[in-house]
């Protein structure tokens, strides 16, 4: 008599290849390509969405999930878009730095203890602002999760 392959259940440690890609199609990661992904359900390394679709999940599973707009970044908030003085930025770090639509900027958190990311969607003509967009890239876009569970422990 065979036992059961194990099964993904909350705080499973997996050992796995997934594939991420946006709405273009574009890999966004892709494991398949190199070693696998090591990693603890409920630790912060996948969102929660991606984590619950993985539940239940049988060892040795290969299958590629669609999720709907929002669902794995949640909603686009548009409070999370902001203007930002180019002076503040430019006491946070180089006084000569330059910035362009679409650049990715570094925050540091409130607390100093980590960084936080946001995209120049609009400069000021002036030169005095920018309008940062920090929402995660993928918030309120479909996203395809393929995964291969290797391992379950």
């Amino acid at each position: 008599m065979t036992t059961p392959a194990p099964t993904v259940a909350p705080g499973s440690f997996l050992t796995l290849h997934y594939r991420l890609a946006g709405p273009d199609g574009d890999d966004l990661v892709n494991t398949f390509t190199d070693k696998p992904a090591t990693l603890s359900l409920g630790s912060g390394e996948l969102s929660p969405a991606l984590e619950a679709r993985l539940l239940g999940l049988a060892e040795g599973t290969r299958t590629t999930l669609q999720l709907e707009p929002g669902e794995a970044f949640g909603p686009r908030n548009p409070e999370m878009v902001q203007r930002v003085a180019l002076k503040l930025l430019r006491e946070l770090g180089d006084p000569d730095e330059t910035w362009n639509v679409g650049d990715v900027v570094q925050f540091p958190t409130p607390d100093g203890s980590g960084h936080f990311a946001g995209v120049v969607r609009e400069m000021d003509s002036a030169g005095e602002w920018a309008l940062f967009d920090f929402n995660h890239p993928l918030a309120g876009q479909p996203v395809t999760f393929e995964v291969q569970l290797i391992g379950v422990l």
